[in-house]
């Protein structure tokens, strides 16, 4: 395999949705410089086989992601278009390498059967640098699982696809970004689907829009905006770090700190958003300045009424606040959210994944049978030796270890 073809065209071409990339990096080097990180994967269906060959070929695309850097027209762009990204950091990302060897990828075979088996991958090293492995990792497993593992399918119809659920969103009047690099079948179903958005956007002018992509590359290659916000993962390390009890009012400190003026829209949900809504309302001012919120999991039509509820108690008008829907979002699910939206007051934005970037039909079935996008993250493990942990507003599906989740959840007084 060549760095040719290594399934990552460019060390940009990753999420800046999830802050765990380049604007996280930022902050943490603006924070947490000299902490060490643990990043593990999971993939959630145990039952789904990777094959001896695929893993091989995933190490051995990692082994190469080290040659990947940021080009000077690249880093003109991001210098242009990201005003937040200060000297000191673009200067950073200027020189950084990923290092392979912060990378460790095992192939663990199921019984019985030396060549089917599943991976155990984790990424260790400073924060700092182990921070940009989690996207690439998951993109470059997909991609190879859908090279090597299920074959069933085909690109016929992809731009069609994208264009026309473009098409629908834009006639809804729904804001709209491409989310989908994490879980995409591959780089280059991405690059279709974003051909087939940036077309539908030129040719139906309202009343909705595309407004961009988190892939920062792919913002390059078509002209459009890169689009981010806070992700779960400063929440955790933050936890971690500084405690829990105020973990969340604690992270949108420290991150305003770094983004006075830009990437306030705050993602509620990471240890349950009624325990975040506790922090949100001791510092009303705050709650002023930021822009919104982002809603990423639970039931998302609950989200919008009880927003509502929480503004008003601090006398803030939520007519002039944004949420973002980001939780396995459909052109169907969006149309819903945003006619609720459109009816209680709030702005309705609204990001979508892997029903964009991998959403394919097996090729023998004749387009009837769904081909599955696999099921899987990659998530903060510890931060200086200390357990990351995630609750969300899905209760029952917790991440990190089990005795600090218990902990956390009497602390919140949540049910165990």
């Amino acid at each position: 395999m060549s760095l040719k073809d290594v399934p990552l065209p460019s060390l940009l071409d990753t999420d800046l949705y999830k802050a765990r990339d380049f604007t996280m990096q930022q902050a943490v080097l603006h924070h947490f410089p000299d902490v060490h990180a643990t990043y593990r994967f999971t993939h959630r269906d145990k039952d789904v086989p990777f094959t001896r060959e695929c893993i091989d070929a995933f190490r051995e695309a990692v082994s190469r992601l080290g040659a990947l850097r940021v080009k000077d027209e690249e880093y003109d762009w991001l210098k242009a278009t990201c005003p937040y990204f200060n000297d000191a950091y673009l200067q950073y990302l200027k020189q950084y390498r990923f290092k392979p060897e912060q990378v460790s990828i095992r192939f663990v075979p199921f019984e019985g059967n030396a060549e089917l088996g599943r991976p155990e991958i984790e990424a260790t090293g400073p924060w700092l640098e182990t921070i940009l492995w989690e996207v690439p990792l998951m993109a470059c497993l997909s991609e190879l699982y859908f090279r090597f593992v299920d074959t069933d399918w085909n690109y016929d119809g992809q731009e069609g696809q994208a264009y026309a659920k473009a098409e629908e969103l834009i006639k809804a009047g729904c804001a709209f970004s491409e989310f989908g690099t994490r879980r995409r079948r591959s780089y280059h179903a991405q690059d279709i689907v974003i051909r087939g958005l940036v077309r539908a956007s030129k040719d139906f002018p309202g009343p909705g829009k595309l407004t961009g992509t988190s892939n920062v590359h792919l913002a390059h290659v078509h002209g459009l905006v890169p689009i981010g916000t806070i992700a779960h993962e400063w929440f955790m390390g933050i936890g971690a770090l500084k405690g829990y009890e105020h973990a969340n009012g604690t992270a949108l400190a420290l991150w305003e700190d770094v983004y006075p003026d830009a990437l306030q829209l705050a993602l509620t949900d990471t240890f349950s958003t009624e325990v975040f809504y506790k922090d949100f309302v001791a510092d009303p001012e705050r709650a002023r300045r930021w822009q919104g919120l982002r809603q990423d999991s639970g039931d998302p039509f609950v989200y919008a009424p009880r927003a509502k509820e929480i503004y008003e108690s601090l006398g803030i008008d939520y007519h002039e606040k944004k949420i973002i829907y980001s939780d396995s979002l459909s052109v169907e699910k969006a149309k819903k959210l945003k006619a609720q939206c459109d009816e209680i007051g709030f702005i309705a934005s609204f990001g979508i994944g892997t029903s964009l970037t991998n959403d394919f039909k097996k090729a023998s079935s004749g387009g009837k049978e769904q081909s599955k996008a696999l099921n899987m993250v990659i998530k903060l493990a510890t931060v200086d030796g200390k357990h990351c942990v995630k609750i969300s507003d899905e209760l029952t599906k917790n991440t990190g270890d089990p005795e600090v989740v218990k902990l956390m959840k009497k602390l919140y007084n949540l049910p165990l």
